[in-house]
């Protein structure tokens, strides 16, 4: 058996090796193809519990945070795009997107077929770590599916219901697939040395730039810019973010696949990293506009815990606070490049994911200290140009790759409700519901 998982871990992981007995605190040494590996309780119950804690990011937390900004009659087509991402994700990653993210290297690019319905993949140990093989597979399974669900905030009130189901399992197969296995699975970016503990290019960059092809592709909210869209629930939209803010601490402490100081570090520095996010944008916001917000506050949270996700494992609580401030400045500025520009990102994926993965990145080369990793400032320069390498094959692969998706979507059943549809709402002409009475 031949897995390959998060650098970091590999290095944590690495040249451990045991025999067949049961201990004293529960752990069970696993006699594997390529020698013995210790299944240890403690590990196995955080990865399984890091995986509930990314579910719940999706749902109810992302539901509720894209939920509440949109209008009252798109709330539930809204929160149903983060509902079914989950579904349509998880049967494709059983059936062949864990194979081909995370199977044996096929040149670098994809991974194999060997895995596919997941034979093979089952309650023994990965080769040299202290977790089952199904818990590193569904603990993946939900990155994968928040990052389909994240899109679905640029097209939120026009796009067709089946239009989005079958995009997202053509983007989860052809985008995400080769991009977790580029980066975690043992391919070309994980060779060259690309530093990405939890996903700031596989999941953020990824999802962002994804954002940006459909809102050019499926066009402008009809009355965008005239009619007023401002977000119908906000405490919807804070609870969201506060489960978002939760949720997160699985998604990136639970990236060190075990219970040990590696995960302790990731959790500290993304708790400290969402508070400065949040400050430093109702910060630039009060000076910008004369008032803080709660949407900003919210924004800013999310900011942080994006901009802090690629670094997690690799910083200390200082270098942390200092990259989430700066989030939180990077991402309100992008925020207005949809105005400069002129495109409909409905709920900000772009500003937000894709410009905060993108800074997180690149600081990820420069403050990186610990955990296997050592940027600029600790005296290694290069790894800046191998994340900037990392960004640009991410925002490339995604933005041409998902582009030409939404054109094959397009051209088969069509991606957006029509002017009357849109009109009356993507509630009521996609699913037949309203929201509130």
């Amino acid at each position: 058996m031949n897995v390959y998982i998060h650098k970091a871990s590999r290095a944590l992981f690495s040249g451990f090796m045991s025999v067949l007995v049961v201990n004293g605190l529960g752990s069970l040494v696993w006699a594997g193809d390529g020698g013995a590996s210790q299944l240890s309780a403690g590990d196995t119950a955080w990865v399984l519990m890091s995986s509930a804690l990314v579910l719940a990011m999706i749902i109810p937390g992302l539901a509720l945070f894209y939920g509440g900004m949109v209008r009252s009659k798109n709330v539930l087509s809204t929160m149903m795009h983060s509902f079914i991402a989950v579904c349509l994700v998880s049967v494709v990653w059983v059936f062949w997107g864990y194979s081909l993210a995370f199977a044996p290297d096929v040149g670098g690019v994809i991974g194999g077929l060997k895995w596919l319905g997941l034979t093979g993949v089952g309650p023994e140990p990965l080769e040299g770590s202290t977790i089952p093989h199904l818990a590193f597979m569904v603990f993946q399974l939900m990155f994968a599916a928040i990052t389909v669900a994240l899109i679905s905030g640029a097209i939120a009130e026009r796009m067709k219901f089946s239009a989005f189901a079958l995009f997202a399992v053509l983007w989860v197969t052809f985008i995400y697939a080769p991009l977790a296995h580029w980066v975690w699975g043992g391919g070309w970016l994980a060779e060259l040395g690309d530093l990405d503990f939890a996903g700031g290019t596989v999941v953020h960059i990824s999802s962002g730039v994804a954002a940006l092809a459909c809102a050019l592709v499926l066009g402008k909210r009809h009355g965008y810019g005239t009619e007023n869209m401002s977000p119908h629930n906000l405490p919807f939209t804070v609870i969201g973010a506060s489960l978002l803010w939760i949720g997160w601490f699985g998604f990136n402490a639970g990236s060190a696949l075990a219970a040990n100081g590696v995960a302790a570090s990731a959790f500290v520095a993304t708790h400290v990293a969402t508070a400065a996010g949040a400050l430093a944008w109702v910060g630039v916001e009060g000076l910008y506009r004369g008032r803080a917000t709660v949407l900003g506050a919210a924004s800013g949270a999310v900011a942080g815990l994006v901009s802090i996700t690629p670094a997690a494992g690799y910083v200390g609580p200082i270098a942390a606070i200092v990259i989430g401030f700066g989030g939180g400045v990077v991402c309100y500025l992008g925020v207005f490049l949809k105005h400069k520009l002129g495109y409909d990102d409905a709920l900000d994926v772009l500003g937000i994911h894709g410009i905060g993965g993108t800074w997180g990145a690149v600081a990820t080369g420069l403050f990186a200290s610990m955990g296997g990793g050592t940027g600029l400032f600790f005296g290694n320069p290069g790894q800046v140009g191998i994340q900037v390498i990392g960004v640009g094959a991410t925002w490339v692969f995604s933005f041409v790759g998902t582009f030409l998706i939404l054109k094959v979507v397009d051209g088969t059943i069509g991606l957006r409700v029509n002017r009357e549809e849109e009109v009356l709402g993507c509630d009521l002409t996609q699913h037949r519901e309203r929201a509130y009475g």
